[in-house]
């Protein structure tokens, strides 16, 4: 059995979602996948896939498997690309996650504009409000906002943001404006988490959770961003998710002198993994554009940029 096909095609039948699909990717027959997926699972005496008639669905050990898979294929892809003539011409796959608003906000205008100006990438964009192990799940960068709890990752500063409490001017109109924290507990908020009952100030220089008692948790930042603008309630998002609505004057900003410092925007990547090509093209691409993109804020500070910032 050719171990590294059968690694290649193990990925090709996770992402195409089916044998069928898979066997028609990769030019062989699906007897041929089926009987190859066999073999790979006898020889490292586990099963990587749970087969019905309708689904696929990847058992734990096929969940590491295909980390691993993923992450040895895309450093024998970089070492191709290194040593081969299309060196001079960025081409391949780029795996990239970031938030949800800001990836849909600044990311994919930038993934969008890279695609255009380079014809030979492929770009796997994945947004999630969740930190991605990228080492682990076999990606290549990430877009980090808050500082980086690992030591092994390089960080490039993009800008800063902030925690803000906002309000729109039909809800002050009714319920008057909070002069300190202390004021939301006669307020109705809108929280950006279901659970969340207090909220984070700088008081008299000191950290301080301020209780509140929301009208609505959600999990979900435009749902708490569009009852706020409709007047429901006060939020707290941050700034760059904020920025439009309060420069056009739909929403206020409130409690400004007792904002926690700002948190830094990072483009992240492995410190261990060779830095391809591709994903050098890309951060020199990309990276100009999003710190125009990020909104200015003032007084946010950026951080410097290093390891494990």
């Amino acid at each position: 059995m050719d171990k590294f096909r059968a690694m290649a095609t193990f990925v090709q039948i996770v992402d195409a979602g089916s044998l069928t699909a898979a066997a028609a990717a990769t030019s062989q027959s699906p007897t041929g996948v089926v009987r190859l997926l066999a073999a790979l699972e006898a020889a490292l005496g586990v099963r990587l896939l749970n087969r019905t008639t309708r689904r696929l669905a990847l058992t734990d050990e096929g969940r590491d498997y295909l980390a691993r898979c993923r992450r040895i294929l895309a450093d024998v892809e970089d070492a191709e690309h290194l040593l081969s003539a299309r060196q001079h011409r960025p081409a391949g796959r780029l795996s990239l996650t970031a938030p949800v608003m800001f990836g849909r906000r600044h990311v994919v205008p930038v993934v969008n504009e890279f695609l255009a100006a380079h014809p030979d990438m492929q770009v796997q964009l994945l947004l999630l409000d969740r930190v991605v192990d990228l080492l682990e799940e076999g990606m290549d960068l990430a877009l980090r906002i808050g500082g980086l709890a690992e030591s092994s990752m390089v960080a490039l500063p993009l800008g800063a943001t902030r925690q803000v409490v906002v309000a729109s001017p039909r809800y002050l109109d009714r319920y008057g404006q909070p002069q300190v924290p202390a004021d939301l507990g006669r307020h109705r908020c809108l929280a950006f988490d279901a659970g969340d009952r207090g909220w984070s100030f700088e008081i008299e220089g000191e950290r301080r959770v301020v209780p509140i008692a929301p009208v609505l948790g959600t999990n979900q930042v435009d749902a708490a961003l569009d009852a706020c603008l409709q007047g429901l309630g006060c939020t707290r998002l941050l700034h760059y998710q904020v920025a439009e609505h309060l420069a056009a004057g739909r929403l206020v900003r409130l409690l400004r002198a007792f904002e926690r410092p700002a948190v830094p925007i990072h483009l992240a990547y492995p410190q261990k993994r060779l830095m391809s090509l591709r994903v050098r093209a890309f951060i020199d691409f990309a990276r100009p554009r999003l710190r125009a993109a990020v909104p200015g804020d003032d007084g946010a500070r950026i951080a410097p940029a290093g390891p494990g910032v």
